[in-house]
């Protein structure tokens, strides 16, 4: 079976390299594009650019900007094919259909992943959110660059369902798009690398750092924590940072937090690396804007935070050979918090809510 593994695993890597091989590198961002072409005599192309947002409380970006320097006009066409149900095979969904603006760019309507013609995926909907800070994505990490992300849930049989060649002609047939590839790029040719790219435009700016805990770190006005919730962010600090780590909230690794595999028998991070060590082991989300993004865990097993809370503080961690090592202190499972301490530690992550971002109109469809 393992072996059988390995197999589907090198074919899927050969088709998905097939898919960009015209014009990505492996292992890196898709290929720089070219110096647009020449504008016709008389006509300027010029961009507006538009300055990447790095709050100051946060580590420094991973993501290559240099490589895609973000302008108003790239950023309306990302936020256009983002919203466009035509990228979907029926035409009934977009990227926002999953990645829904209330809910911090996650899916609350399901537990599982939702795409056309009602059929439902196998983990729970990632939030979209301070991507620019993140080499790996997925639950897994099994894409490893920002801008080759759109092409998985495209193509998914069940999410949107269509052959990202088909994509990619749509929109070169449209009459919508050819201008504003040309007023992003230069050119109305719509090329795989500009398609990608300007929606890595868009989504580097879901940007959420307008908490009021971010308010409170940075000594801004508006950031004002109760008692509880100030009790609640030195639990966090003794108890959760090792893995929420930094003001990401994320220390971007995998980790097995005691989960049982689920009826599907999710095996996680294990199923791209096939390494005994990785398996049940899954990546460590952002807690920021907590609050919107329920349900919880890779598989949405979870509704509330209550819920979460008793799956750490009372019995609910499950030992196995790959269980985080924080989860098993003094040959004890989970993390010891009294009823008052885990109201507190929500009270705190309540603070993680930032109601800017979530209303911010220039991120929602026009």
């Amino acid at each position: 079976m393992k072996h059988l593994r390995q197999i589907g695993l090198v074919v899927s890597v050969a088709l998905f390299g097939l898919a960009i091989a015209c014009q990505t590198k492996p292992g890196s961002d898709p290929t720089p594009e070219p110096s647009p072409n020449p504008p016709t005599t008389g006509v300027t192309y010029q961009t507006t650019p538009v300055p990447f947002r790095q709050p100051a409380n946060f580590p420094a970006a991973l993501y290559n900007l240099n490589s895609n320097p973000q302008t108003a006009e790239g950023i309306a066409l990302g936020k256009a094919l983002f919203y466009d149900n035509h990228l979907s095979g029926d035409t009934t969904v977009n990227c926002g259909f999953c990645h829904q603006q209330f809910a911090g760019f996650a899916h609350s309507d399901h537990a599982l992943s939702h795409g056309v013609k009602d059929r439902i995926g196998t983990r729970n909907v990632p939030s979209l959110q301070n991507m620019a800070w993140y080499r790996e994505f997925f639950w897994d990490g099994s894409v490893t660059s920002l801008d080759e992300l759109p092409m998985a849930p495209i193509a998914r049989h069940d999410e949107m369902d269509l052959p990202f060649a088909d994509a990619l002609k749509r929109v070169q047939t449209s009459a919508k798009y050819p201008p504003m590839f040309k007023a992003a790029f230069g050119s109305d040719t719509v090329t795989t690398a500009r398609f990608l790219k300007a929606i890595s435009q868009f989504v580097l700016t879901l940007v959420s750092a307008d908490s009021r805990y971010d308010k409170y770190v940075r000594k801004e006005a508006g950031g004002d924590l109760t008692a509880d919730e100030l009790a609640g962010l030195n639990l966090f600090q003794q108890n959760c940072a090792g893995c929420h780590a930094t003001d990401l909230f994320t220390d971007r690794s995998y980790r097995n937090n005691g989960l049982p595999a689920n009826s599907i028998n999710d095996q996680g991070r294990y199923t791209i690396t096939l390494q005994e060590s990785d398996r049940l082991k899954f990546r460590v989300p952002s807690l920021r804007n907590i609050e919107r993004t329920f349900p919880y865990m890779h598989d949405g097993r979870f509704l509330t935070l209550e819920q979460v809370m008793k799956h750490y503080a009372n019995g609910g961690v499950t030992d196995s050979p790959t269980l985080d090592p924080l989860l098993k202190q003094n040959g004890k499972l989970g993390i010891a918090l009294t009823a008052t301490q885990q109201t507190q530690l929500i009270a705190f992550l309540k603070t993680l809510t930032d109601n800017t971002f979530l209303s911010n109109r220039a991120f929602a469809a026009n």
